[in-house]
């Protein structure tokens, strides 16, 4: 008995292995992505930060308990899958929407394809519930930390007050067709009995969630407005054409021009009754044309109480629909006005057509690769690390190729990169002359620039992306025979696009990385020598002087830092002599 059993543990092992192995290929978890060992260090950071986070107790691990499925079970709302998921439940929620009420009212509808009725109805059903066991398992956040205690996710979802609507969206109503059966529903016999399943539709929340989700992580959020505003006027049609439809049968078809006319083979079909119906209820509600004149009170009402209706929910949709439009246009609106003003401005001085021309071509190119888009705006309510994060994702290309930065710390990379200002210069743009005083260092992210000589013709050298310059002056070189100013004029071929580093931001942010401020001092002597003009004597004695200053600034540290120890030891002994001198003093008092 035991070798059978053996036999069928391993064949259940080796199954279970060959799944997870399918679930793996499946997902795609098993596939390894090409490594970027310009970004490596930034995830080693991260991990070991993480390690330490958690060897420190800072994070403690989520511990999943083993008793049961229930138990293990919970979903995290942040994920693809609960997102897609989401999208498979607003699907059902739209079609009970539009066909539950549509198939209560227009019997020829409910009676074609019954069997696909009946498929799609419980198709939903099923949806519906599996949802429920979803939603009541959704992890929520506790302090900054995703909850996923079974038990604690449950009581949560039953805390909150709209977990009866996922209840009564399931109650099975449909129960009513064992003394209602749907094959009753006639012309003389309305509502249908699927009418019967219009609590399906108290499960609307859901898919209002999934709304705001795809409104928060679409790239067009204006458009995703629109398209949903849409969807609303067509269903809000819908159901005033399936009401139309019914309040003709309550005073019957054909009773007067009002209501709908049933007579003719033509006007008994599916598609004229919903055709004519929504076609009225169109022009109802946006009360853009003339529907025929009502013929008794119920009439004139309900006339009177669409009107009303259509005017408050269409000027709602349209102002809606406005306000979306303008805001899809508020950029390029803003930067149409700047562009304008900066024309008068021109036209009223005098500044002449050349130069008006090259202003209005850079602000061409500028709209053209940007959108005139102000990052600093935009990013201004981002914390400091994930705004270096973006800049660094977004910057990748150029910072690859910048030397100086491919061996620097994580640290400085992300300290330099919010410091750098994008600049546009437009062709035969001077970046910097030579002998001007240097108050900040470039590097080219795109565009070509030329070295020329003091004549500016003769072209020394070409720039291309990544390149640096600008930092020689910058970085206040010791013996360097031109001070701080520029040994060169850099001159932009087309239109290129540079960052900007300010002389006091990279002096702020060199200071807490020694290593990196040697390398570039390193860099710009090696640039100086090459040009002959780094007087060897006074970079020596000033890195003298600066060894000096350092090692008498560590000295002097450690002096106060000993002068700490001894007057924390001071004040021990005096504290503890101050506490015998106490207790000697209340010995004596009560002797």
């Amino acid at each position: 008995m035991d070798q059978p059993s053996a036999g069928r543990r391993g064949k259940l092992s080796s199954l279970r292995r060959s799944l997870n192995a399918l679930r793996c290929r499946i997902s795609k978890r098993g596939r390894s992505k090409p490594p970027d060992q310009f970004l490596d260090k930034f995830s080693a950071a991260s991990a070991t930060s993480d390690t330490r986070l958690h060897q420190a107790g800072c994070v403690a691990p989520q511990a999943v308990p083993s008793d049961g499925v229930c138990s293990r079970l919970s979903v995290d709302p942040s994920l693809p899958s609960h997102y897609r998921w989401l999208s498979v439940v607003s699907l059902a929620v739209l079609y009970n929407i539009i066909f539950v009420i549509g198939r209560a009212v227009f019997w020829e509808l409910n009676k074609q394809a019954s069997v696909l009725w009946w498929i799609l109805d419980y198709l939903c059903d099923f949806i519906y519930l599996t949802d429920t066991l979803v939603h009541c398992h959704e992890g929520y956040l506790e302090q900054g930390l995703l909850v996923r205690d079974a038990p604690k996710l449950r009581k949560h979802y039953f805390s909150k007050q709209r977990w009866w609507l996922d209840v009564v969206s399931m109650l099975p109503t449909d129960l009513a067709y064992i003394w209602w059966a749907p094959s009753s529903c006639a012309a003389t016999r309305l509502p249908c009995p699927i009418i019967v399943r219009i609590n399906r539709l108290l499960r609307l929340p859901r898919m209002w969630e999934w709304f705001d989700r795809t409104e928060t992580a679409t790239g067009y959020p204006n458009a995703f407005r629109i398209c949903k505003v849409v969807l609303a006027i067509l269903v809000l049609i819908h159901w005033n054409a399936c009401l139309y439809f019914a309040i003709s049968y309550a005073l019957g078809f054909s009773t007067d021009n009002w209501v709908y006319n049933i007579n003719g083979p033509k006007n008994l079909t599916l598609s004229r009754q919903y055709i004519y119906s929504f076609y009225w209820s169109t022009l109802t509600l946006t009360t853009i044309g003339e529907t025929p004149t009502p013929e008794n009170d119920a009439e004139y009402l309900f006339v009177v109480a669409d009107f009303l209706a259509g005017v408050l929910i269409f000027a709602t949709i349209v102002g809606n629909i406005g306000s979306m439009i303008s805001n899809m246009n508020v950029t390029r609106v803003e930067f149409q006005n700047r562009m304008d003003g900066v024309k008068q401005y021109m036209a009223f001085r005098k500044v002449g057509g050349e130069l008006e021309a090259r202003v209005i071509r850079w602000f061409a190119y500028t709209w053209a690769q940007s959108g005139a888009l102000d990052e600093e705006r935009v990013l201004a309510a981002l914390p400091d690390k994930l705004k270096a994060e973006i800049a660094i994702r977004v910057h990748m290309d150029t910072l690859r190729q910048v030397r100086i930065f491919q061996d620097c710390e994580p640290g400085l990379l992300e300290a330099l990169v919010l410091k750098l200002k994008l600049q546009v210069f437009s062709p035969g743009d001077y970046i910097c002359r030579k002998g001007d005083v240097g108050k900040e260092m470039y590097i080219v992210k795109r565009g070509s620039l030329s070295v020329v000589a003091d004549d500016g013709i003769t072209v020394l050298a070409t720039l291309g992306a990544g390149s640096v310059f600008g930092e020689v002056s910058v970085l206040e070189i010791a013996g360097n025979r031109t001070g701080n100013r520029r040994t060169a004029n850099v001159r932009s071929i087309g239109y290129s696009d540079l960052f900007c580093l300010a002389k006091r931001d990279l002096w702020e942010t060199l200071a807490d990385y020694p290593e990196a401020r040697a390398s570039l001092t390193e860099r710009g002597c090696q640039l100086l020598r090459k040009d002959g003009l780094l007087d060897e004597a006074v970079f020596a004695n000033a890195q003298q002087t600066q060894d000096s200053l350092e090692s008498g600034v560590a000295r002097l540290e450690q002096t106060v830092e000993n002068l700490n120890l001894r007057l924390a030891r001071l004040l021990a002994e005096y504290s503890a002599s101050q506490a015998k001198l106490k207790q000697r003093i209340s010995k004596l008092e009560d002797r």
